[in-house]
Order: structure tokens, then C-alpha cells, then sequence
């Protein structure tokens, strides 16, 4: 059984909407959320990434231009 949000089968099921229709929006609502939990995850890692790769570049683009 996937994972579902509750709230929300709840409220489907209060709209009158069939139990199988009201599981099925429930479990790809969920599916879709923890998709985005998974991009802003790898998006945190990306911003780790870029800074620490804009800070190296600086670091060595000053010992070029200010240090001999």
C-alpha cells in the first residue's frame, strides 16, 4: 500500500467521490509531493556545490592577480 494523504482521501470521501478514485488521488498526491522533497534535496546539495566552486575560483583567481 503506498503512502496517502490522509486529509485530503478524507475530504474526497466527504465530496461523495467513489473510495477507489478518492485512494488513487490520494496516493499521487502524495507520490508528487515526496518528488519535490527529492528536488529541493538535490537542489541544497547543488547550492553546496556552486558555492564551494565560486569560492575556490575566487580564491585562485586572487593568488593569480594579487600574489607574486
Amino acid at each position: 500500500m503506498a503512502l496517502r494523504m490522509g486529509a485530503l482521501y478524507d475530504a474526497l470521501l466527504a465530496g461523495h467521490i467513489p473510495e477507489e478514485q478518492a485512494r488513487q488521488a490520494a496516493e499521487e498526491v502524495a507520490n508528487y509531493n515526496d518528488r519535490i522533497g527529492n528536488v529541493e534535496r538535490d537542489l541544497t546539495v547543488l547550492k553546496w556545490m556552486v558555492g564551494t566552486n565560486l569560492m575556490l575560483t575566487a580564491g585562485v583567481l586572487g593568488r593569480l592577480l594579487f600574489i607574486r
